[in-house]
């Protein structure tokens, strides 16, 4: 079943937005007889657009990616040179000595492609966490690669992925290698394709996955804390920029306050953090931010975000994403780079530190396997596990159109196999979060704001040797009962006021819900109640009309599940434009 939204001939009431990342490369493999323009590079039947390619010392191979590598001197080491080159060169003569072997050698993040001469073969990897993405499509006899989604725009049709809508609805982000334009597929984290003279599209092939295999689980906690700390004191120094100040992200969390107390210890140069708040009336965490930074001797600024900074700046920040993402932190998160980029040109951020570590969002899922009754055959599982997003999932049925709920009701969600494997239970809901939420939703959208802002984003947390630890420890030391992360927190005890160290986690709620009610009830009934919305196609609008009226929720999340409409309506009308433009 297609549905063109590109059809309805409505008018946007979206101005056009400016100032977009530009995507930096994006190839075309196969038929590329007739492509003329903007070509930087090209070999038989595979050109290079919008960047100059780097060739091994022989000659056969080119290199051209987003790449930054956290072992650059043990790779020199390895390769037995001497000289200083940079993270392209050192992965083509990675390649040209290790050739596929090349992506386990590979630490830190990147989106990268290599292309043999000889062999006429191509091949595309992305790294193991997900700091960066890599995209593909097909059209006629060509592929069409770019790590930015809209840069595929030309090459795609306009109908939307019924099954990612449902899982965007369930999730705020979409999940797995679907993307919401059919197909457009993402490349996993940790796989690699290989395009050989067939001019077929090869299965991706995982090179490297996130895997639970507890270790040393009769040593107590300060033994395994310990390992900890160790790698973070090896990990942190390779992320700060040399000869410059650096950034944090400061919230005053655990996660966030540890990356500020690390960085302040492993760099000569000034810190920077930010930190946000929306309005002296409205709760904040401004005690606990100032206090880390005080306590760490940072350089702190502060921003207020206003209800109309968050509506107004939503367009430019959906226009710099790729698939929409239905969080309301990505508004502040793009405002914050802005801010940020002022300042430093690396900001660090603490997030990893919940799916590695344990954070209070998988309580939810734990005590429902303990009071619930939920075994790891039982497929409700599944249903618990979507309703813990606190999303639409309870609400399919009737937000869907009937066609549209019918099309996608029996198809099965990708989270089943992993929710129903036989790992450790918390140690699931873990690798999980690092699988799809990590990837899909917090290094995407923190990765893509932060170029917004023309800044290097970087989340040691979610490093791979942070996220291999993690899952080396035993499920006890990373969330039991009302203890959060007990081994993060022993880990940099000596690092952070006590006060940090033992407050409850809060997390940073933007209150949606209280700017619905009393600032956008009117703009989000003209944006979604309209004949003429983009996602009128899809969705029941009388029960969107409900929950603008404050009927029909229960549990009285209209402001979470609005936005995330807002943010779909917002997406997809920019990307109107944009198809509007290019074809």
């Amino acid at each position: 079943m297609k549905f063109n939204f590109l059809s309805l001939n409505r008018q946007s009431p979206v101005a056009k937005t400016k100032n977009l990342v530009t995507p930096n490369w994006h190839l075309a493999w196969g038929k590329i007889d007739q492509i003329k323009v903007d070509i930087s590079w090209s070999d038989r039947h595979f050109l290079i657009h919008q960047a100059q390619p780097t060739f091994s010392s022989n000659e056969r191979f080119v290199v051209v990616g987003d790449i930054f590598l956290t072992n650059l001197s043990q790779l020199q080491k390895l390769l037995d040179i001497s000289t200083s080159l940079t993270d392209t060169q050192i992965v083509a003569e990675l390649w040209q000595s290790y050739g596929v072997k090349t992506f386990l050698l590979l630490e830190g993040i990147f989106a990268l492609a290599i292309w043999d001469t000889e062999e006429k073969e191509l091949w595309i990897g992305r790294d193991r966490v997900g700091g960066r993405t890599l995209y593909y499509t097909a059209t006629d006899s060509t592929i069409w690669i770019s790590p930015r989604l809209k840069i595929l725009s030309p090459y795609h049709s306009n109908d939307l992925d019924l099954i990612a809508l449902r899982d965007y609805l369930c999730c705020a982000f979409v999940p797995g290698e679907r993307t919401l334009w059919q197909e457009v597929k993402e490349l996993r984290p940790g796989s690699f394709i290989r395009f050989t003279n067939d001019l077929k599209i090869s299965s991706p092939m995982s090179y490297w996955q996130p895997q639970a295999q507890v270790k040393n689980a009769d040593r107590p906690l300060e033994y395994h804390s310990k390992n900890l700390r160790s790698l973070l004191d090896k990990i942190i120094p390779e992320y700060l920029p040399n000869n410059q100040p650096v950034g944090a992200y400061l919230s005053g969390g655990l996660d966030s306050s540890c990356i500020v107390a690390l960085a302040a210890k492993n760099h000569d140069y000034p810190v920077h953090t930010y930190s946000i708040h929306f309005g002296a009336e409205l709760p904040n965490e401004l005690e606990f931010s100032s206090l880390v930074a005080e306590h760490c001797k940072t350089q702190h600024h502060i921003l207020e975000i206003t209800p109309d900074d968050m509506w107004n700046k939503l367009p430019i920040t959906m226009a710099n994403l790729d698939d929409p993402i239905g969080d309301p932190l990505t508004v502040p998160n793009y405002l914050l780079g802005n801010l940020a980029a002022e300042n430093v040109g690396v900001i660090l951020n603490g997030e990893g530190g919940d799916p590695c570590f344990g954070g209070p969002k998988n309580k939810p899922m734990l005590l429902n396997n303990i009071y619930g009754g939920l075994q790891s055959g039982n497929p409700d599982i599944v249903s618990s596990y979507l309703s813990s997003f606190h999303k639409c999932f309870a609400d399919l049925s009737k937000l869907l159109k009937p066609e549209i709920w019918e099309a996608v009701k029996t198809e099965p969600y990708i989270f089943e196999s992993d929710l129903n494997s036989d790992a450790d239970y918390l140690n699931r809901l873990m690798l999980l979060n690092i699988k799809f939420k990590g990837a899909d939703h917090i290094l995407t959208k923190v990765n893509n704001m932060t170029m917004a802002a023309s800044l290097i984003g970087l989340s040691p947390l979610f490093d791979q040797r942070i996220v291999e630890l993690s899952l080396e420890i035993p499920s006890e030391y990373k969330l039991s009962g009302a203890d959060e992360k007990a081994v993060l927190k022993r880990a940099v005890a000596d690092l952070l006021p006590e006060k940090i160290l033992t407050r409850p986690k809060s997390g940073m709620m933007v209150p949606v819900n209280f700017w619905f009610r009393q600032k956008w009830q009117r703009r989000t009934k003209n944006l979604l109640l309209s004949k003429k919305a983009a996602i009128a196609p899809y969705f029941n609008q009388d029960l969107i009309k409900d929950w603008l009226n404050y009927r029909g929720d229960t549990w009285k999340r209209y402001g979470i599940k609005l936005w995330l409409l807002v943010s779909l309506e917002i997406w997809l009308q920019v990307n109107l434009q944009e198809l509007r433009i290019k074809n």
